[in-house]
């Protein structure tokens, strides 16, 4: 019985942590348009962690559409080669806050902006309820390397919402797949 006390305590537990979670205050969908490169990331499913290694870092673009929603178009590299996938983001009523429909999983999932300076890196959570919660944090830069303090600035963060240090990871560049035309 203490394990199952344990368990719902520890659900709790990252259930708050990941309630505190807001967007950038004062978030501009202009100044976050444009090109971003994925440069961390962390899971919170424990299924993530074998293959963490496979992981590389992809691109994407950030697209503002009429009425403050998003076309993201994201391109990464598989074992078939270079592919691009485009996410659909609609605004909520906080601005830096959207949700998507995941045809992956066929449900509706949240990204938070949380802390973005435009020209740099931008740090997003994203959330997604199934069988359990499941939570992400993403790193993401306008270039493909950044600077030790935004890297440990999104490991700090990572951490402090509960995600495991060997969850955590800063992928490898992906030669073949770095931009729309390849």
């Amino acid at each position: 019985m203490p394990v199952v006390v344990a368990l719902a305590a520890a659900m709790l537990l990252l259930a708050g942590t990941y309630a505190d979670v807001q967007p950038q205050k004062n978030f501009d969908l202009q100044k976050f348009s444009g090109k971003w490169y994925r440069v961390g990331l962390a899971y919170d499913s424990p299924g993530f962690i074998p293959y963490r290694e496979r992981f590389k870092i992809s691109m994407g673009t950030v697209d503002p559409q009429p009425g403050g929603n998003v076309s993201m178009t994201m391109w990464s590299i598989g074992s078939s080669g270079c592919r691009s996938t485009v996410y659909f983001y609609e605004k909520t009523s906080l601005p830096g806050m959207f949700t998507y429909f995941s045809t992956r999983h066929n449900m509706v999932k949240d990204i938070t902006v949380v802390d973005t300076n435009y020209t740099d890196y931008a740090i997003v959570f994203k959330y997604k309820k199934m069988d359990k919660e499941y939570s992400q944090v993403a790193l993401y830069g306008r270039n493909q390397k950044l600077k030790p303090e935004l890297l440990k600035k999104f490991k700090d963060f990572s951490l402090a919402h509960g995600f495991p240090r060997e969850s955590i990871l800063t992928p490898t560049k992906a030669e073949n797949c770095s931009s729309p035309g390849k």
